[in-house]
């Protein structure tokens, strides 16, 4: 049953690193890493580690999305509403 779970919990870091590489756009990037974040969480916890499933949440999930998300944003405000178009052609 163990050899299952950790199975299962690999399968799903994979699916997630690749949506994560799949992802063109950044922000909806930075969700999906969240996403990631999360499953390698759960993996963590199935290979009974809970301090560092802890901290890869706290991490992984919310403040390294948040900081891209952040950036982006920033970036945004100095480029303004002209460059923007003219870098997503």
């Amino acid at each position: 049953m163990r050899e299952l779970l950790v199975a299962g919990a690999m399968i799903l870091v994979v699916v997630m690193a690749t949506a994560v590489v799949l992802t063109r756009d950044p922000v909806r990037q930075a969700i999906v890493l969240s996403g990631y974040g999360i499953a390698m969480g759960i993996a963590f916890v199935v290979l009974q580690a809970p301090d560092v499933a802890m901290s890869q949440i706290g991490v992984g999930t919310v403040i390294v999305p948040l900081l891209v998300v952040l950036a982006i944003t920033a970036i945004a405000r100095v480029l303004g509403p002209d460059d923007r178009e003219e870098r997503r052609r």
